[in-house]
């Protein structure tokens, strides 16, 4: 999304142009996954606890991880006691030490736009630490509203908030979005069956919860 308020980078973009970011991101991560392979601070641990709370997950729940790099939120998830727990991402690396800790885990490797999974089958969606890095937001918005069931949970966050996505901006090899601001966000829900229930944007901390709801009209 532009700091203007616009669309993201994806207005207008072609298949061919989304894949070529999307290799670009997928060879990134590849080469850093050890960086992300590591216990992590205590008080990003203490955030990452908050983001998945506001998912309200409720035992039995099946819940999809996107962009789930090592699988960060996999245990945290799971002492919600879900029924199943899917997660989609564009790194081999990345998804092959996640099914190497977590092989319970339904894992698919690629861009959630395109993830198969039928429709009403999730209660609730986590983008944590990746909404910036979609490339094709309305696609990937309009998956997850088919893959939702009527009543479930898409959670758009990010442990460290908008700053830190803006400060990263300068320094990774592809393009990446900031974080919504509350107008811009509404302005992009627009489209979809989806209402923007709760919205934190503090310091170190970016938390949008969406609900998923009949379509109006």
């Amino acid at each position: 999304m532009r700091e203007d308020g616009g669309d993201s980078l994806a207005e207008g973009m072609e298949a061919g142009q989304r894949l070529r970011i999307n290799l670009q991101q997928a060879r990134y991560f590849d080469g850093a996954v050890d960086v992300f392979d590591q216990e992590q601070p205590p008080h990003i641990m203490e955030r990452l606890e908050l983001i998945v709370e506001e998912a309200r997950i409720q035992a039995g729940e099946t819940v999809l991880d996107v962009g789930a790099g090592v699988g960060v939120l996999v245990p945290l998830i799971r002492r919600r006691m879900p029924g199943r727990i899917v997660a989609c991402e564009l790194s081999e690396e990345m998804l092959a030490r996640l099914r190497s800790h977590h092989p319970e885990v339904e894992a698919y490797l690629g861009d959630v736009s395109d993830l198969p999974l039928p429709d009403a089958s999730l209660d609730v969606v986590f983008m944590n630490a990746v909404f910036p890095n979609i490339v094709d937001k309305r696609a990937a918005l309009g998956n997850c509203a088919r893959m939702l069931r009527m009543g479930g949970r898409l959670v758009i966050s990010h442990p460290e908030g908008r700053s830190f996505v803006q400060g990263i901006r300068e320094v990774v090899p592809f393009p990446l979005d900031p974080l919504p601001i509350f107008p811009q966000l509404r302005r992009m829900l627009r489209s979809f069956p989806f209402k923007l229930h709760h919205y934190l944007d503090l310091q170190g901390l970016y938390v949008a919860v969406v609900m998923r709801q009949e379509r109006r009209g």
